[in-house]
């Protein structure tokens, strides 16, 4: 079989019995319609539409949401991948038609499910990913956002779509109504979509952390994903059988300075739990790097009066529960091994 023969010719009427209803000047002629009998059939009144530079929609009518958002890929597309027949030889599975584009912005939380996202048929314009040095400008329903490097794009109902973060970054660079920024950065943790540090590093490397309602939400963000970090916490001890710790305490040596705030501590083992909920936010506080030494200086101290510290971070209890667990119930059943640790005074926080 020759790879380089081309596609039969179809009379352009039969093109739009095709499943897909979208296509690109060059799929045309791959598939025999030249570009001046697209043009022809793209006429006013005529049965095709071009809904983006270089990108033809087979019928008349508005577009439906699938259809614009395949339109929005295949403009964004590099020309040279899309319609090309595979050549003699050729290693690796054949070019994605949509190129290295992804839909992003709110576009992308609504395809991955987020209910405070608007419908597609509501958004004038679609958000599409492309490598930062792509020669391309927003048109149309189309709007052009520009990365280096780009993320690895997720499989959503058959299109590729930037994960939720960055997703998130993008919809957010582009809001200014505070309550709707708040609604979707709480639902990205609520929802499981993802951790508060993964927003917050989007957010941070697309400088959207010097926006004082940008600031006010990821505030909320970090307080919603303490609060299911600590439900996680305490279905952990639970459902794997750990004897039950103190929750939240304080603890200070006899007449002496406090030696931290814990999540948990089970005072007979010696043993505390601390959960790092917190996301570094580069550029934007200057004590954060005070405050990550303050961290450690504590955890030293207390490791040196004899207390072992189990350090769990919300997504390590997300994904890997049991193991978790395992870390906690070593500690505990070690400490008969260990030298008595100092007395410490334990209070409610």
């Amino acid at each position: 079989m020759n790879h380089n023969t081309p596609l039969s010719p179809r009379p352009p009427h039969q093109l739009a019995d095709d499943t897909r209803r979208v296509l690109t000047h060059a799929q045309l002629r791959a598939r025999g319609v030249s570009a001046a009998e697209a043009g022809e059939q793209c006429r006013p009144g005529g049965p095709w539409q071009q809904l983006l530079p270089g990108v033809v929609l087979l019928h008349p009518g508005p577009p439906t949401s699938e259809e614009r958002l395949h339109a929005v890929l295949l403009y964004a597309a590099r020309e040279r991948t899309v319609g090309v027949p595979a050549q003699p030889g050729a290693d690796g599975p054949p070019a994605s038609p949509c190129g290295e584009a992804m839909i992003t912005g709110l576009a992308a939380l609504t395809l991955h499910g987020f209910s405070s996202a608007p419908p597609l048929p509501s958004l004038e314009v679609v958000d599409v990913l492309v490598p930062r040095l792509r020669r391309l400008r927003s048109t149309g329903c189309a709007r052009i956002v520009r990365a280096s490097p780009l993320p690895a794009p997720e499989q959503v109902t058959g299109l590729p779509v930037a994960p939720v973060p960055r997703a998130l970054a993008d919809a957010v660079a582009g809001l200014e109504d505070a309550d709707a920024v708040r609604r979707l950065l709480t639902e990205a943790v609520r929802g499981g979509h993802c951790e508060p540090a993964a927003v917050v590093r989007e957010l941070t490397g697309a400088k959207l952390l010097n926006r004082p309602h940008v600031v006010d939400a990821v505030d909320s963000l970090l307080a919603e994903g303490r609060a299911l970090a600590e439900g996680r916490l305490y279905r952990m001890v639970r459902e794997h059988g750990l004897p039950e710790p103190c929750w939240n305490v304080d603890l200070r040596l006899p007449g002496g300075p406090r030696l931290g705030v814990l999540d948990a501590y089970w005072p007979q083992e010696a043993v505390a739990l601390e959960l790092d909920t917190r996301a570094p936010r580069p550029g934007r506080r200057p004590e954060d790097d005070a405050e990550w030494s303050q961290y450690a200086r504590r955890r030293e101290h207390l490791e040196r009066l004899g207390v072992t510290v189990v350090h769990v971070s919300p997504r390590k209890l997300r994904d890997a529960m049991e193991q978790q667990a395992a870390v906690v119930r070593t500690a505990l059943m070690a400490s008969a091994d260990r030298d008595p640790a100092a007395y410490v005074v334990v209070l409610p926080r």
